[in-house]
């Protein structure tokens, strides 16, 4: 309903611009000039009448007088003494200005439940009996036991009290790697058993578990009204009650203490209540803040609304996500390295065969890696086993192969190999060992890699004196690693959502304005507490919706331009503010004075309306120059930042 009737809203302002254009045509027109006035009052009311009956419920409901009121008194005060066309300019450049916030920023949260799917509709409960039987979650006790099959989402929270496997927790943790789960080991709800079944004692009730806990969060910041948007309800407010006190006592004072007639009396204050209005005011922000979206829109950033664009320039800290946002999120083999005179062609089609076996993402990276060759013929295997958690192995032409962990490997590897494999893992690398037979003949080294406009955007912002942070989830090890090639300053790794809104509630004491950029569901918290939200255009649905900007390709470098546009958005809206009001102070003193009359004060008005329309629309062919340098210096933190 709310969005028909928005659609209503922007209908009514196109229909009323429409009308204006063609009253117009017909003022031009011999035959039908007198009908122009009709136009134009038809104009009027569809244009006007949305914000009309919006301002007088909005007086009711909080008492409080409201920009609405003054912009229809103001259009009916122009309409009286003849200027019909006045008025209908003034409530179609309103109107438009809130159909088209209304557009863009009101997007629906429904997107939020969302989050509910990752949860199964039923539960695999173990009874006391030894028999099972399947119920709904949300009737789970703390104390009960669950299964979690193979290959399905696991029920709720809870520690794993029988079996081994692997789980994919990257709904959670934002993490591509399944994480190894065994006895003693806590798991979340809606994340992935990938291998074997595991028998989960409940530690939570269905309301209290991490997922229900992220969407609680997003919801309760984006409930939470901005500083901005109170400070300026307030300003309205008081503007719009200074200006109808003062158009009262224009009405009634000058015939007693400047003995001007009552009809000249009722002229000045309907030109005061005409250029008092605050549509040059309104036309400073708006068209400024449209066409700096529309803009972005064209560079691929989305933006919910013109304020995360206005907070986007006053940002002095920008944290980042890593997998996913800095990097690739998907792991590829960077290295490798064999033993003796092996070849990697000697080995590839026994590796791409074991592979093929196992659904894990670094099987699945590996064998498109390697798999680039469509008429390699692989060899048959026998006696395959994957073991969730170390790896998998086989016989291939009477040889035992296997790939995997290093403990898996049923010997040690020579003192070249483990050196080269030290090195590998101080890059960040993980490795998946070879062995064939009783040798290990080498390793793999797969890593996520870094975006490569990552870099430059790193290296613009601290060129901008913006602080630059990497907030993961993943281990300290790897995220310096990429810290390191990035240039970023601050690195906090081992964060679950909860961990990176405290440090982002931390960093905002620090910062004062902080950004957010993230792609994963555990990054959706921390997207609606920053400042401002940054989502990567092809992360979650719920990271997308908590997000205030969105870089719609996933191009991070857009980020750096996105800044640059918001800075100039905010001093041309400064421009045009201070320019407005004092073309307002010029048109009231010199109405005051009795220098100028209506048609004077409708063109002045009018005129700087249009003039800070023009200057806010040059943001539609803005380009971004920059030099940009590197500074590194890296800050190492634990989640609790202490």
């Amino acid at each position: 309903m709310n969005r028909i009737i928005k659609n209503i809203e922007l209908i009514a302002t196109i229909l009323s611009g429409f009308l204006i254009f063609l009253g117009l045509f017909l003022q031009t027109t011999t035959n039908f000039s007198a009908v122009s006035p009709y136009i134009f009052v038809s104009s009027f009311i569809i244009g006007g009448y949305s914000q009309a009956v919006d301002g007088i419920k909005s007086t009711i409901k909080e008492h409080k007088l409201n920009v609405e009121l003054l912009m229809v008194l103001a259009a009916i005060g122009a309409s009286i003494i003849g200027f019909w066309l006045e008025g209908a300019i003034l409530i179609f450049i309103f109107s438009l200005s809130g159909a088209l916030e209304n557009y863009t920023s009101n997007k629906s949260k429904q997107e939020i439940y969302k989050l509910m799917e990752l949860q199964p509709t039923s539960a695999k409960r173990l009874n006391a009996d030894g028999s099972f039987e399947y119920i709904d979650p949300n009737l789970l006790q703390i104390g009960d036991v669950i299964i979690a099959p193979s290959g399905q989402a696991i029920s709720t929270d809870g520690i794993v009290i029988a079996g081994a496997s692997n789980v994919n927790e990257a709904a959670i943790t934002g993490e591509p790697l399944p994480v190894n789960k065994a006895i003693g080991d806590e798991v979340y709800g809606g994340t992935l058993n990938m291998h074997h079944p595991l028998s989960i004692k409940v530690t939570k009730n269905i309301e209290d578990t991490l997922v229900r806990e992220i969407i609680r969060m997003v919801e309760q910041a984006q409930q939470a009204p901005s500083k901005t948007a109170q400070f300026i309800e307030r300003i309205e407010t008081k503007y719009v009650t200074i200006v109808l006190m003062s158009c009262i006592l224009l009405l009634i004072l000058p015939p007693f203490l400047l003995q001007w007639s009552w009809q000249n009396t009722f002229y000045r204050a309907m030109v005061f209540l005409v250029v008092a209005s605050p549509c040059a005011l309104i036309a400073s922000v708006t068209p400024a803040t449209l066409a700096a979206i529309s803009r972005g829109a064209r560079m691929g950033i989305l933006v919910k609304g013109g304020i995360h664009l206005e907070n986007l320039s006053a940002i002095k800290a920008v944290a980042f996500d890593k997998t996913g946002t800095l990097t690739q999120g998907k792991p590829v083999i960077t290295d490798y390295f064999l033993i003796g005179n092996i070849e990697k062609e000697d080995i590839t089609p026994a590796i791409i065969a074991l592979e093929h076996l196992s659904n894990h993402p670094l099987a699945m990276a590996i064998t498109s890696n390697l798999f680039l060759d469509t008429n390699l013929i692989l060899p048959e295997i026998t006696d395959a086993a994957d073991i969730p958690g170390f790896g998998i192995s086989g016989v291939i032409d009477n040889h035992l192969w296997k790939i995997g962990k290093y403990d898996f490997m049923d010997t040690d590897a020579e003192a070249v190999l483990q050196q080269k494999a030290t090195d590998s893992q101080k890059e960040g690398c993980t490795l998946v060992y070879i062995q064939k037979d009783a040798t290990i003949i080498g390793y793999l080294a797969l890593k996520d890699t870094v975006r490569p406009e990552a870099a430059q955007l790193i290296a613009t912002l601290n060129h901008r004196n913006i602080e630059t942070i990497m907030l993961t989830g993943d281990n300290m090890q790897t995220a310096t690693n990429i810290a390191t090639q990035l240039g970023i300053k601050t690195v906090i790794a081992n964060c679950l959502p909860s961990e990176k809104v405290a440090a982002i509630e931390q960093l905002m004491e620090q910062h004062h304005s902080v950004a957010m950029v993230g792609d994963g569901i555990n990054d959706a918290p921390a997207l609606a507490v920053a400042t401002v939200g940054i989502a990567m255009g092809k992360g979650s649905d719920i990271a997308l919706e908590a997000a205030d900007i969105v870089l719609m390709h996933s191009d991070i470098s857009k980020l750096a331009y996105a800044h640059a546009l918001s800075v100039k958005l905010h001093h041309i809206i400064t421009i045009n503010i201070c320019f407005s009001l004092a073309v307002i102070f010029l048109l009231l003193c010199s109405n005051f004075f009795q220098i100028i009359n209506l048609p004077l004060g409708v063109i002045g008005h009018e005129g700087s309306t249009i003039l800070v329309i023009l200057n806010g629309l040059t943001l539609l062919t803005f380009r971004q120059k920059e030099k940009t340098r590197k500074h590194v210096s890296i800050k190492y933190l634990h989640p609790n930042l202490s």
